[in-house]
């Protein structure tokens, strides 16, 4: 630990009144350094990403990832003290996870902190001393209850053991939730990008949120302001380490309209509510199961990108077709897919994976960034046939034809021109 660490810090300054602050740091007097990819939480040193001591911070950005939009809303509705400190009593993870071997590579983990869901226990001294340090992951205990798993066990599919399924269709869970944190040099390296652009174009691209980015070179970690990822363990998680365990594992990015509300036109829920039964059975079998959900709504591009685009496919002339459904998306956005998977893997590293037994994925780009992580991948499970709404066939073949596992035939160019989604007023 560095010999300043558990030093008392310097008190924080007052906050002048009638001025704006152009940086979110006071010249950094007192923070504790960083070090990633530090074999332990001494030598690593803390994430200190909250602006109640300012000198204190060693960090671009604030806690709570997209959220900290509200609690900045909160303190300026008079709702919430800006100096209020978190009370961590009795908030320890209900499972521990790791330390894994990958924690200490810096190659492997750069988009969250190993480290985050045991702060009170492993920066203790540091509390004590006044720093202001917050959990960027929760670890907890949840039963999941899902109308899909109980007609399972109606159909005779699955069958309740008391243990990882109960009689009315719950599932016994250990859940993980986890915020964003970047150290900037390895995202850029993922992104084979050189540093200075990658601080260059956030801080363009968000009009400017955060001038550190470009004007403190020294701060490596950067806390965005986006969605974090919820884990849904079915089993031990202690096992998801252990190679010799049968791993089923899903990575799903977020789709609300389906995944919560149940829209037809792709088959996002019940890819996911398949998974979760696979899931639920492979832990029966004495196997762990993993579902890793991403916040990355309509391919990371957002809802209002997504209904545009699901009009111009319903809209266009000759209806709508496999052929044009990644085609319309590119015209609207400009890209086909923001849901760059090369931070994805990071997740199954945090939780010492080293390889999937079933993968419940068709994504050839999740795969691709699986297995190039170093994660060795046995069996790929694609969604049953009988689980695909008619208005998603649309979508299975496109993606089939572009390079998405199938055991079954590839749509040809003439298929896929067949319009086969409904109208908009149908």
């Amino acid at each position: 630990m560095p010999a300043d660490a558990t030093a008392a810090p310097p008190p924080a300054a007052p906050r002048p009144a009638g001025h704006i602050r152009l940086t979110s740091h006071s010249g950094g007097l007192g923070a504790p350094p960083l070090h990633w990819g530090a074999a332990t939480p001494a030598e690593r040193g803390p994430v200190v990403g909250t602006t109640i001591s300012r000198g204190h911070r060693n960090v671009i950005g604030t806690h709570s990832g997209s959220y900290s939009v509200y609690r900045a809303l909160a303190v300026a509705a008079g709702a919430l003290s800006r100096d209020h400190r978190a009370d961590l009593t009795d908030t320890s993870p209900t499972d521990r996870i790791g330390p894994h071997p990958q924690w200490s590579d810096p190659a492997r983990i750069v988009s969250l902190d190993p480290w985050g869901a045991t702060v009170g226990e492993v920066f203790a001294a540091e509390l004590a001393a006044g720093y202001d340090i917050r959990p960027t992951i929760a670890v907890t205990k949840a039963h999941v209850v899902l109308p899909e798993v109980a007609d399972a066990i109606a159909r005779g599919r699955l069958e309740p053991d008391g243990h990882v399924l109960l009689a009315n269709g719950a599932a016994l869970v250990t859940k993980a939730a986890i915020e964003p944190v970047w150290h900037l040099p390895g995202v850029a390296q993922r992104f084979g990008c050189s540093e200075t652009d990658l601080r260059r174009v956030l801080f363009e691209e968000t009009g400017g949120m955060y001038p550190e980015l470009v004007t403190r070179s020294d701060l490596e970690v950067f806390l965005p302001p986006i969605g974090g990822q919820t884990l849904y363990i079915f089993g031990d998680p202690g096992d998801l380490a252990d190679p010799a365990v049968e791993l089923t594992a899903r990575v799903h990015d977020e789709c609300n309209g389906s995944d919560v509300f149940g829209s037809d036109i792709c088959t996002c829920r019940p890819y996911l509510t398949h998974a979760i039964e696979e899931c639920v059975r492979g832990a029966q079998h004495g196997g762990v199961g993993l579902v890793a959900y991403s916040r990355k709504e309509g391919r990371a591009l957002g809802e209002v990108t997504k209904f545009l685009v699901y009009n111009a496919r319903k809209r266009q002339v000759g209806g709508d077709t496999a052929d044009q459904y990644f085609a319309r998306t590119e015209c609207v956005a400009g890209v086909q897919d923001m849901r760059f998977q090369e931070l994805m893997p990071d997740v199954l590293h945090w939780l010492g994976i080293t390889k999937i037994h079933r993968l419940v994925s068709m994504s050839n780009m999740k795969y691709d960034a699986i297995t190039g992580s170093g994660i060795e991948v046995g069996e790929r499970v694609n969604i049953p046939e009988e689980l695909i709404p008619a208005d998603a066939r649309v979508e299975i073949d496109a993606k089939t034809a572009a390079g998405y596992f199938t055991p079954g035939p590839v749509p040809d160019a003439e298929e896929l021109a067949k319009a086969k989604g409904r109208g908009l007023e149908a």
